[in-house]
């Protein structure tokens, strides 16, 4: 069970350390022991601008902040965000996603987007306000759909041109302005295979810090149509047998849970019953 409290303003007493997700060039600080886990420090630890400081809340007892530096300290080294997450237990990968999300949030609406003026931030929350036109401006999200097709015996699956060789995984898109998430799955995998498809079934959600999205993972059953891969998006597409799959994501992300569950419960006549756990092993 993770135990993480949000909050925006330091929750009294601070905690005598703190969990401090640092970013340097958009890269995350961990120790430059790669077999050291990341673990709570003193605040005073980073040399940072106390402007660039954000609060997160406490996980599992411990203040979380999230900061930017210009260089990297002795002892630490720079990962890539998604690097670093994948070795992390659920409840530090969550936070260490928001951290992400609230600095790109910052950097992005440093001025008011409706006059040029720039912003400051609001006292009590999470968001940016022009003073001279009262704008506020909160985190976004970006939902987006994520939906594995199946049909009897098979799954399918395709590969955007910027997929690690050999990778394959479900369909997904952005949601566009007006469109439910129903409407987004039947046009996104038309226009991206060419298949038409029924029975939606809701699997689970996903935080994606890259820069700010929320992944809203489905099933979908096929009813029709040839695959014919969207050029520029679709490299390749192809239905898959349930014991021939290709290389296909971990469990790290939400992809990764959705295509193995849905396989495995395929395999036994069924769907899923479970929604997605970040959790699960």
């Amino acid at each position: 069970m993770v135990n993480f409290r949000p909050a925006v303003s330091l929750i009294e007493p601070a905690s005598p350390l703190a969990y401090c997700f640092v970013f340097v060039e958009g890269k995350l600080l961990l120790p430059a022991d790669e077999a050291a886990p990341l673990l709570p420090v003193a605040i005073g630890t980073f040399d940072t601008d106390p402007a660039t400081h954000h609060y997160l809340g406490r996980l599992d007892g411990h203040d979380c902040w999230t900061m930017l530096l210009a260089e990297v300290p002795a002892g630490w080294r720079p990962v890539p965000l998604r690097a670093a997450m994948m070795g992390f237990p659920a409840g530090l990968m969550g936070v260490a996603a928001r951290a992400a999300q609230v600095l790109e949030w910052d950097r992005a609406h440093r001025f008011c987007g409706v006059c040029g003026t720039p912003t400051a931030i609001k006292p009590g929350e999470r968001a940016r306000v022009c003073p001279s036109c009262s704008h506020s401006v909160y985190p976004r999200i970006s939902p987006a759909m994520m939906a594995l097709v199946w049909r009897d015996g098979e799954v399918l699956l395709g590969r955007s041109p910027n997929f690690a060789p050999g990778m394959y995984s479900a369909l997904a898109g952005f949601v566009e302005a007006g469109e439910s998430l129903e409407d987004c799955v039947a046009r996104e995998v038309a226009e991206e295979v060419g298949v038409q498809v029924a029975d939606l079934r809701y699997y689970g959600s996903q935080n994606w810090p890259f820069p700010h999205s929320l992944m809203l993972a489905f099933t979908a059953r096929w009813t029709g149509g040839e695959i014919t891969p969207q050029p520029g998006e679709i490299e390749h597409a192809a239905w898959f047998k349930l014991d021939a799959l290709p290389n296909i994501p971990p469990r790290f992300s939400i992809s990764g849970h959705l295509i193995r569950d849905t396989v495995a419960a395929l395999q036994r006549g069924s769907l899923p019953d479970a929604l997605f756990s970040p959790i699960a092993p």
